[in-house]
């Protein structure tokens, strides 16, 4: 899915290609960073697989728990910032629909494990979309700034 994002990225954007893909790695890094670097250890609520009073009632899988804790999710941030953000670039309704789809499967797999409560995932998504509208604004911007330069 990725290689295939990356050809339409680089069709789309040409030469200028760098700037979306140096949107893609700060969003992984702010989205990333802020769910598991900042809000994880500020908040500090045990996963539903690490809460000693849902012991036994957690549906658990090939005993993976997860890190100590869960809020919010970060596969969730960064799912959600990868759909949003390429489909505010390519502004392509199947594919929005497609991606988005991506990430709400990737989320529900993270309550589906047992390491995230469904809050978990929705701020984490929220967050995701959060960074996707602020990078990919950057991103236009900085398109805007070096075509007009060019063209000066």
């Amino acid at each position: 899915m990725y290689l295939v994002l990356l050809f339409f990225l680089i069709k789309q954007y040409g030469k200028q290609v760098w700037i979306p893909l140096l949107g893609v790695a700060l969003l992984i890094l702010l989205a990333d960073q802020t769910a598991s670097g900042l809000l994880k250890e500020a908040v500090q609520r045990l996963r539903p697989s690490r809460n000693p009073s849902l012991e036994g009632l957690v549906h658990i899988v090939n005993n993976y728990r997860g890190g100590k804790y869960g809020f919010v999710s970060s596969h969730a941030s960064n799912s959600f910032a990868i759909a949003v953000f390429f489909s505010l670039i390519f502004r392509y309704r199947p594919v929005s629909i497609l991606l988005i789809c991506w990430a709400i499967i990737v989320s529900y797999s993270r309550i589906y494990l047992g390491v995230h409560y469904p809050g978990d995932v929705i701020c984490g998504a929220l967050i995701g979309c959060g960074w996707a509208v602020i990078v990919y604004s950057g991103v236009i911007w900085t398109k805007r700034k070096i075509t007009k330069s060019a063209t000066v």
